[in-house]
């Protein structure tokens, strides 16, 4: 399979930009319903997490689903209007709260089983995150998220000229953004939270990315070399297609066991994981279609200029 992708480069450059767009567009919604960019989790708003199970379901004789009108209810008579309630598998109820103390939880559980379940004791989950432990864990992953993109900066200024470390900086917000973006929408419509885990997934998304990346320019740099009566876009066309069997097989042997995760691995890991797959297709294709024709496009213009 041979590609071209400087005579599609604008082909290239639209989807990412209508992905980007409608995910900045999520972004700006989710603002103005959580005032936060993407639907903020405990992890970083801070607050109580009751999970619980019916027992019927444990015993495989549930004949209906949790009903959220009913669990609505019962929240807003204990003066816990504004939690958020999630039903999964039809029998496993999740609410986020405000910070309950054990009297409170307790009163809580005790209404929860009067009025919709029992609930199996045995799976009750709480979780409780204090607002301030929220907001450091929130800080904290943001440095490490910049630090990782001044280093990178760095590392690829010297090891190549700046306008490949630039577009390679590009091609990493526009892995971040696509990500961002996408979870964003998944907020708004599926009830998807972001969690310490998230900004773990966009630090390892900066990584792979930039490794496929910097692969490619390498073959340009090296293909620049070996034949400098070639024009800058045939460079590219051919340093694409000697790495483009590589950068496939990297990303299919790295998104598969990420599939299994999201399937297999529990709601811990699901949406980890499926970060993950997101930014490493995303990181796949700018490495390909985004840095390499960017970099063609900006030596072009330099040509031009000089002519």
């Amino acid at each position: 399979m041979q590609l071209n992708v400087i005579k599609w480069e604008r082909l290239w450059w639209s989807i990412s930009s209508l992905i980007i767009l409608a995910g900045l567009i999520g972004m700006v919604i989710s603002y103005s319903t959580f005032k936060a960019p993407l639907r903020p989790g405990l992890d970083f708003i801070g607050g109580t997490r009751l999970q619980l199970q019916l027992a019927c379901a444990v015993e495989k004789t549930c004949d209906q689903p949790i009903d959220t009108g009913e669990v609505r209810n019962i929240l807003v008579a204990q003066d816990l209007a504004g939690s958020t309630i999630q039903v999964l598998e039809g029998n496993i109820l999740s609410i986020r709260t405000k910070t309950l103390d054990v009297d409170q939880r307790t009163q809580l559980q005790q209404e929860l089983n009067d009025k919709i379940g029992p609930f199996d004791p045995e799976t009750i989950q709480i979780d409780t995150v204090g607002p301030t432990i929220g907001k450091e864990l929130f800080e904290s992953g943001i440095l490490a998220l910049l630090v990782s993109f001044f280093g990178i900066i760095v590392y690829l200024s010297i090891r190549f000229k700046f306008d490949y470390a630039f577009f390679a900086i590009v091609a990493l917000f526009h892995d971040v953004l696509v990500t961002a973006g996408i979870f964003a929408i998944l907020g708004l419509v599926g009830g998807v939270e972001i969690d310490s885990l998230f900004l773990v997934s966009l630090l390892t998304i900066v990584g792979f990315s930039v490794n496929d990346t910097v692969v490619i320019y390498d073959r340009i740099r090296e293909n620049f070399e070996g034949s400098p009566d070639l024009s800058i876009n045939q460079v590219i066309d051919i340093s694409v297609n000697e790495t483009l069997t590589r950068s496939i097989n990297t990303s299919l042997t790295t998104i598969l066991p990420l599939i299994a995760i999201f399937l297999f691995g529990g709601e811990t890991l699901k949406y980890f994981a499926l970060a993950l797959i997101i930014g490493f297709i995303a990181g796949a294709y700018s490495s390909i279609f985004i840095a390499s024709t960017l970099l063609a496009w900006w030596r072009n213009r330099q040509e031009l200029a000089k002519n």
